[in-house]
């Protein structure tokens, strides 16, 4: 077979061909009268092993070994492919992402474009005082994409950082609380922790909803989050959360805080006062909870809660009567 048959039948180039012929890797067995090349069989069949190979991702200098060295294994060699795959894509999606990022920013002109870039490269460096420079300047400046304030806020390590991640996030919009919930569902502990503290300082309804749905998060850290946020904001839906934090004794003093400003609500205050006392007569309440909750009373006005601090002042307790007993005094202005 002539080597333009072969090159239409294979899809090799006729070029490619002669670069094959050239580097050894495949040699036509003959030639015609005329002395054009001419392919056997077994010529064709390793133009498509190598062809084969190609697709693999191997050199032809690799190519070559593999073909002709008896002794070659190709465990090592596809081990090494597959990382350099791996690497490589790694680095692909990394561009594809700042490219992407920097299309949201909508640059006016490659003066923005530049911004943004050194923005990103900013946000990522290892600097700390760097990282926090880029945050706070991320509003006054061409804006960086709500994605990458994100992913900056969720993966940060270093307090003041954090909170100038989040303070820049406050100022993002919906989207940011969008893509922030989307972080209440990571399988890392810490990066709940950090979504959810995020979502507690930004403004608006839609981050009240997300916080509303995190209450019901399976993780405690997560559910106690968002319950001060909303407690602070008023929403009542946060009460039995708070009062299990009272209870369990974490966040107890930010618990029962949020609860007073609550406890505004004077229907809200009878509620809360009625959780405390369904808590204080459980008989798996412990001592130490107990004396939590009659404490917390104390920010809770209204007469159902009186009427608890008066049934307290005479519990079998001794530190849970003295207190209630104090409470009293401190209501009635004694």
């Amino acid at each position: 077979m002539l080597i333009g048959e072969v090159a239409r039948r294979s899809g090799v180039s006729a070029r490619m061909l002669r670069h094959y012929e050239s580097l050894g890797l495949v040699r036509p067995s003959g030639r015609t009268g005329s002395g054009y090349r001419e392919y056997s069989v077994e010529d064709i069949r390793r133009i498509f092993h190598i062809e084969s190979l190609r697709s693999l991702g191997l050199s032809l200098r690799e190519i070559g070994r593999a073909l002709d060295d008896p002794g070659f294994t190709p465990s090592a060699l596809v081990g090494d492919l597959v990382r350099q795959t791996r690497e490589r894509i790694a680095a692909e999606t990394e561009l594809l992402t700042r490219l992407r990022r920097i299309d949201a920013a909508d640059p006016a002109g490659w003066d923005d474009v530049l911004q943004v870039v050194a923005l990103l490269q900013a946000l990522g460096s290892k600097s700390a005082d760097a990282r926090q420079r880029a945050a706070l300047s991320s509003v006054d400046e061409v804006p960086v994409p709500v994605e990458a304030l994100v992913e900056a806020a969720l993966s940060e390590t270093e307090p003041n950082v954090a909170g100038a991640l989040r303070w820049a996030l406050a100022r993002s919009g919906d989207r940011g609380s969008e893509l922030l919930a989307e972080g209440l569902d990571s399988p890392v502990a810490v990066v709940r922790e950090r979504a959810v503290q995020s979502l507690a300082e930004m403004p608006g309804g839609e981050a009240a909803v997300h916080l509303r749905n995190a209450l019901a998060s399976p993780d405690v850290v997560v559910r106690g989050y968002a319950a001060l946020a909303l407690g602070t904001r008023g929403v009542a839906e946060a009460v039995p959360t708070l009062i299990e934090m009272i209870v369990a004794g974490r966040n107890d003093i930010d618990a029962a805080d949020a609860l007073s400003v609550l406890a505004s609500d004077s229907s809200v205050a009878d509620r809360i006062a009625t959780g405390f006392v369904d808590r204080l007569a459980h008989d798996t309440t412990e001592a130490p909870a107990r004396g939590r909750l009659t404490q917390a009373l104390a920010g809770i006005p209204g007469r159902r809660a009186s009427r608890a601090l008066v049934e307290l002042s005479h519990d079998d307790d001794r530190a849970v009567a003295l207190t209630a007993a104090y409470l009293l005094r401190l209501r009635d202005g004694r």
